[in-house]
């Protein structure tokens, strides 16, 4: 699985060929969550309310970015990079 961004340990992923809707991986430690594009709704268990919060708002930041890189990965194309957070 492709890594789009790495940020304060967070590894944010996206699968090429993946199933709808739009979503992105992020896994902090063990913990592993699917967030959905559109409305950035987190889904997942025992991941860390901090990392959670900032994986909300890179997404909120970058959701152009992301559509983007979903299509080219439902195309079987390499989703690209996104910046990390600062």
């Amino acid at each position: 699985m492709p890594e789009l961004s790495r940020f304060y340990g967070i590894s944010i992923k996206i699968e090429v060929n993946d199933h709808n809707p739009p979503h992105f991986h992020a896994i902090h430690g063990g913990a592993r969550v699917t967030v959905h594009i559109n409305d950035l709704v987190v889904r997942g268990h025992r991941f860390p309310v901090r990392a959670s919060r900032l994986v909300r708002e890179w997404a909120r930041l970058h959701q152009e970015e992301l559509l983007a890189a979903w299509e080219r990965a439902q195309n079987g194309e390499p989703p690209g990079k996104i910046d990390p957070l600062p």
